[in-house]
């Protein structure tokens, strides 16, 4: 490969991951910055999505928990959420290994990616409105980037909605709700209830309920 393509290539991955030390957003900045000075072995940074290059399947979370991503440096890895999502991918055959709530554990994706609308762990778990159209532009290339990218799977209705306008849509493309599914674009969208622990302990969202989510995810990918 000439070695301009090369340079392509760099661009084009630096364009779908933020840098370690993203400037953009200067409320996440300071959360940053005083997550750092308490846990100073924490990753606290960007979250890099994490998966396959060439899934077919991509799931959309919103955030980084504080604890979670911003502690362990990979998407739903070290807080609740990951566990039922890890366990879930896992058993529908989109990761291999065992997860153990650590980047080191050696789960594997297989055919899917995990990324977040925000990269940033924001204060609360609640990203600001202008915090996730600053941060878009990266979830934009990221789908982007994914060449056989076929079936997207958002984590609840803000994720659903950022999804819709990184894809040059109206965030009213599609609608909203747990099991809800449609055309964006050249992708197929499912909606699910976000596997927090706040959603599966009020039984708003059951495993059996998520499960279903990549049940469905797999089969549109057998078509």
């Amino acid at each position: 490969m000439p070695r301009t393509d090369l340079a392509g290539l760099e661009r084009r991955a630096m364009a779908a991951e933020p840098p370690r030390d993203c400037p953009l957003c200067p409320r996440l900045v300071a959360y940053r910055q005083i997550n750092r000075a308490a846990n100073p072995d924490w990753w606290n940074g960007p979250a890099p999505s994490f998966g396959d290059p060439d899934a077919r399947l991509a799931v959309v979370g919103l955030a980084p928990g504080r604890t979670g991503a911003n502690r362990t440096g990979r998407p739903f890895t070290g807080d609740f959420a990951g566990v039922l999502l890890f366990e879930t991918l896992i058993k529908q055959g989109f990761a291999r290994g065992t997860y153990d709530a650590r980047p080191e554990d050696g789960l594997q994706l297989v055919d899917c990616l995990i990324t977040n609308a925000v990269r940033c762990a924001p204060p609360g778990n609640k990203p600001e409105t202008l915090e996730e159209a600053t941060c878009r532009p990266f979830l934009a290339a990221r789908l982007d980037e994914l060449p056989n990218l076929k079936v997207i799977v958002t984590l609840g209705d803000v994720s659903r909605r950022n999804v819709l306008r990184a894809l040059g849509l109206k965030a009213s493309a599609g609608v909203g709700g747990h099991g809800s599914e449609f055309q964006a674009g050249p992708y197929t969208v499912i909606n699910s209830y976000h596997c927090s622990r706040l959603n599966t302990n009020t039984g708003r969202l059951t495993p059996q309920m998520f499960e279903d989510i990549f049940i469905r995810a797999r089969a549109l990918l057998a078509r």
